[in-house]
Formats: structure tokens, sequence, C-alpha cells
């Protein structure tokens, strides 16, 4: 949760480019998948991911919410590229289209998201998921809502914390 507390407080590019840099620890979701940010950018972040039966499903391949889980921190990630300080935003719609099976015999994923529009309330974005030699496994879209930092009631910018 340390990580998360200085969202609020850096650029969503610089705290992007903090977890990557290893300045902010990652979120404990990317620990536990084993997933980290190998690229950011403004409006674009990608992430990789080390594949392993620990991954799978109970037919012998990596589990579809994996997919999901890669897919959203990508893509999500590039809009929080674009936020400035104070502003962060939350996933309102994920759709992923998972095109060809993920096993051991790739040994690793990338997963690059990018923003397709940013407005002030609404950022789209959409990613693809690919192997070392640039096989498409799956790929997405999201719609991101925007979320405003608090006024406070004297009128200054508060976080509403």
């Amino acid at each position: 949760m340390v990580g998360a507390a200085l969202a609020l407080d850096l650029s969503g590019l610089d705290y992007l480019r903090a977890i990557a840099d290893g300045r902010i620890p990652p979120p404990p979701i990317a620990v536990l998948l084993g997933m980290g940010i190998v690229d950011v950018q403004p409006g674009r972040v990608a992430f990789s991911l080390e594949v392993g039966e620990h991954l799978y499903n109970p037919i012998g391949s990596v589990h579809g919410g994996v997919f999901c889980v890669l897919l959203d921190s990508a893509m999500g990630c590039a809009a929080h590229s674009t936020l400035d300080r104070g502003r962060v935003f939350s996933t309102l719609e994920l759709k992923v289209n998972m095109v060809k099976p993920l096993t051991v015999n790739t040994p690793s994923v990338v997963a690059t998201g990018r923003v397709i529009s940013s407005g002030r309330r609404v950022i789209t974005a959409s990613g693809e998921i690919t192997g070392p030699d640039g096989t498409l496994y799956a790929h997405g879209t999201t719609t991101c809502l925007v979320i405003e930092p608090h006024q406070s009631p004297s009128g200054g910018n508060g976080h509403g914390r």
C-alpha cells in the first residue's frame, strides 16, 4: 500500500516510471502474478509476464483471467500515464479477446497498452499480448473514468482522505 499512497502525489507518468525503476514497490497483483512494467511512455505502457504452470487453468493453458489482468494493467496504466498529479482513474469497461492458448512453450509475453482517446473524464485504450516472436495471444479495449481530486470546503485541493 506504500506505492498506492504515492499515486496522488505524482503525475501518472512519473508514478509509473518510479515503479518501473524500482523506486516505488510494484502493486501486490504484479508480484503475485510475476508481471512487471518494461516500458513507460506518455500514453503507452508495456508489461512483461513470465509464463508458468502456476498460471494454468484446469485444461492446461494460461487462465483467461490472467489475460484480463495483464491487459487491464497495460491499458489502464497507459491511461494513467496521461494524468496529471492528483488524478487517478477507474476501469469502467474491459473487453478481452483471447485468440491463441498460451502455455509454458512460450516462456514470456508482453502486454502493450496504448491510449486511443483521452478526454477530461473518459480515456479509451487498446492493448495486445504478444510473444517474443510477435505471435498475438490476446487483444482488448478498455474505457476508464478519470477521477478528479476532491475540493476541500475551503476551496483548496484536497484528496478526500
